[in-house]
């Protein structure tokens, strides 16, 4: 197994999953603070759905994935602020996207492989260009994701107190939810749409529950996120089962550890005098 150290498929594998895992780990402490996992699966769901039509015209499905996940992330952020209002919008706009997605599927007449890896991921199996293609998004959501940095926390914690303080709550849903959009049509090159949740959801919650400082916990966030995405990709190449298996599967136990830690660092975090270094809340 050592021989295949050499080859390009595993350099471009191991590239393509460090981008993801750092762009993952630092937009998913937004995710979690402000409740949309949900809205994370409903946009990759409808980046599949372009990924389908763009496979009907002839164009790359990558392109028609980022193109339909943005419009997706627009209209939600657009539809709906509060979570009630957010979830019954994105409920609307996937049904109408999945039910897109079949047409598109069955008036392909030729074997739809690349939508169908979009599903579970082929990290092992991604060109130079995917690589490139990767890093160019990256540093778009990375750049977009620093212009709006301090008042997107804001809004994210309290959005009515923010929006009392003339913050745009509504223009920096819909921006962040673009912002997600790229994450997700970069990330599901690694674990596909059904397990998108993986690098988008646990690396944060995780790093939430095992310390309140915000840049701690988006640090520990992104260490997470590269350990689980570089650490299934090199168990992948040691045992043939897939790399979207292990990535998953990590996630989720340091999710359940952090889960099992998190309550014992709490307790130690209270028995520290007020003022003591690493006091400071979650805000």
């Amino acid at each position: 197994m050592t021989s295949l150290w050499h080859y390009a498929f595993v350099h471009n594998a191991l590239l393509a999953g460090a981008i993801v895992a750092v762009v993952a780990g630092l937009v998913g402490p937004f995710v979690v603070m402000r409740n949309m996992s949900f809205a994370v699966h409903g946009v990759a769901e409808v980046g599949f759905t372009g990924a389908a039509g763009a496979l009907l015209i002839g164009v790359a499905p990558t392109t028609g994935m980022l193109a339909f996940t943005v419009l997706a992330a627009v209209a939600i952020g657009l539809l709906g602020v509060r979570v009630r209002e957010r979830d019954v919008a994105i409920g609307a706009t996937l049904a109408f996207a999945l039910g897109l997605g079949v047409l598109f599927l069955s008036l392909y007449t030729r074997y739809a492989n690349e939508a169908f890896n979009l599903l579970f991921g082929t990290i092992l199996g991604i060109s130079r260009q995917n690589v490139e293609f990767s890093a160019v998004v990256g540093l778009v959501t990375l750049l977009a994701l620093a212009a709006v940095y301090r008042p997107l926390r804001f809004s994210s914690v309290d959005p009515d107190v923010a929006a009392a303080r003339g913050v745009p709550v509504r223009l920096l849903s819909a921006v962040f939810l673009v912002i997600l959009a790229f994450a997700v049509a970069e990330a599901v090159q690694v674990v596909g749409v059904l397990l998108l949740l993986t690098l988008l959801i646990s690396p944060a919650a995780a790093a939430e529950l095992i310390t309140p400082h915000p840049g701690r916990a988006t640090a520990l966030s992104v260490l997470i996120a590269l350990g689980c995405t570089l650490g299934g990709i090199v168990l992948a190449l040691y045992k043939p089962w897939p790399p979207s298996f292990f990535i998953s599967t990590l996630s989720f136990f340091v999710y359940l550890l952090a889960r099992l830690l998190g309550p014992r660092l709490g307790a130690r975090r209270r028995s520290v005098p007020d003022g003591a270094v690493g006091a400071r809340p979650f805000v």
